[in-house]
């Protein structure tokens, strides 16, 4: 049975190196896997190979329907259309540029001030959309140009944009964490609280990043005007709606006033109450809002759903339970082992991105966790940052080509050069998060106290 789920690993790989999407690539290897798989166990047992293999194929496909229903109609997975509809309300509403020019206003006239601003802009954006793609999509398109204005480097404006938009994989409500609760049956609510801490802090690190830049080479970041107090206090205002969304959202959490689904509704809610009393969003943009919304919302969906059926395969292959048998008998300690994981991620994020990374990975690495007696709740923050640095690693970092269609003119090795601050910060607080676990358990061992 090794042998099987090594031989479907390898299919599911090739598949994926032939550009198959990843979510069919999954349903192929998880629904003739299982029916093999299936079949050789009766086989084993003396049964008769055409009933052994009928018996396989009927448990393949009564897999394939039952896991797509169990997914498509888990009621928790509403989150994921309602805050997709939220950010995308915000971004089409102009709530975003918003949100940049306060930010902007406060700390554009320090040097390396508008980097820092975009990176503060995109952790607000991030707390709204839960989405790294648009987070660098939508504050790229606004930031971009004000740095090109005040002649910030190439490297260090592309390289803030790119980091900047990877924080909506880790602050909530993150699209990743809630892919990973689904898998691992974890709760929603309490990985978004974990985030919390680890995303302000990262933020900070980024921040700190650029401080360290441009405190060395203060010709990248130049500083810009000064704003007047009655500028800062007319973009606070501004700002307000989505400050205002973002505590509502997340307050109504984590004082357990709402569920993570309702949370996402009434954020979508107001959002759309706010982008209409605006005046921002005409039928066009509507149309686009919805259109956005559904194709992200399929998308993850499928995803989810090949999961399901490639996950029971794996189990059956009993790959994931020979894997932890071998890590724990190696002559290495636990965090020895977290380590050979981090890098494998590490590695594995300069090939996949990261969605597809975390449901091919799942099925593997919990089972080791949980033979190690790790909080899955901690140990899923550590995998959505250890994510977030193969969303800017080179050569398929995601979110450097979402910054090069944005800035054409700028090469890859400039944006690549500009985003290695930033990795490092990230490779930072995952230090910080193995040395001190209550960075992301605090706030969930609150919420459940």
């Amino acid at each position: 049975m090794t042998v099987l789920g090594l031989l479907g690993l390898g299919a599911l790989f090739a598949l994926l190196a032939l550009r198959m999407p990843v979510a069919l690539s999954m349903l192929a290897v998880g629904f003739v896997g299982t029916a093999v798989a299936t079949a050789n166990r009766f086989i084993i047992i003396g049964m008769d190979a055409d009933k052994a293999w009928t018996r396989g194929w009927k448990t393949a496909y009564s897999n394939l329907s039952g896991e797509a229903f169990e997914a498509a109609s888990n009621y928790n997975l509403l989150v994921i259309p309602m805050f997709v509809l939220m950010g995308s309300l915000a971004g089409a509403s102009g709530m975003s540029r918003d949100l940049y020019a306060a930010a902007y206003r406060f700390m554009g006239h320090l040097r390396g001030g508008l980097a820092s601003a975009t990176i503060a802009a995109c952790a607000g954006f991030a707390a709204l959309s839960g989405s790294s793609l648009a987070s660098a999509v939508t504050m790229g398109r606004v930031a971009l140009p004000e740095m090109k204005k005040y002649n910030y480097t190439d490297s260090l404006a592309t390289g803030s944009v790119a980091a900047g938009g990877t924080l909506g994989f880790l602050i909530p409500p993150s699209g990743g964490m809630i892919i990973y609760a689904v898998l691992t049956e974890q709760s929603i609510g309490q990985l978004f609280m974990a985030g919390i801490i680890p995303g302000i802090v990262l933020t900070l690190l980024f921040i700190l990043a650029i401080y360290l830049i441009v405190f060395h080479a203060p010709e990248k970041g130049p500083a810009g005007p000064k704003s007047s107090s009655a500028e800062r206090y007319e973009a606070m205002l501004c700002a307000l709606p989505i400050l205002a969304v973002v505590f509502i959202t997340i307050g109504g959490m984590y004082t357990g006033f709402f569920t993570p689904v309702e949370a996402s509704s009434v954020g979508a809610c107001i959002t759309l109450i706010v982008a209409i009393a605006r005046r921002s969003l005409n039928f066009q943009a509507l149309r686009t809002v919805i259109l956005q919304t559904m194709s992200a919302t399929a998308t993850v969906f499928m995803i989810i759903i090949g999961a399901f059926v490639f996950i029971p395969f794996m189990s059956l292959t009993e790959v994931p339970a020979d894997l932890v048998n071998l890590l724990t008998s190696l002559p290495i300690s636990d965090l020895g082992v977290l380590v050979l994981i981090i890098v494998a991620y590490i590695i594995l994020g300069m090939f996949l991105e990261s969605i597809a990374m975390l449901v091919l990975t799942i099925p593997v690495v919990i089972p080791i966790a949980v033979g190690l007696e790790w909080d899955l709740i901690w140990f899923g923050i550590i995998v959505v940052i250890v994510l977030e640095m193969g969303m800017i690693s080179p050569p398929v970092g995601i979110n450097v080509f979402i910054v090069k269609s944005i800035a054409p003119d700028v090469p890859m090795r400039e944006i690549f050069i500009g985003i290695f601050p930033f990795w490092l910060a990230m490779a930072l607080m995952l230090v910080l998060l193995i040395a001190f676990p209550a960075l992301a358990t605090f706030l969930p061992q609150t919420l459940t106290g």
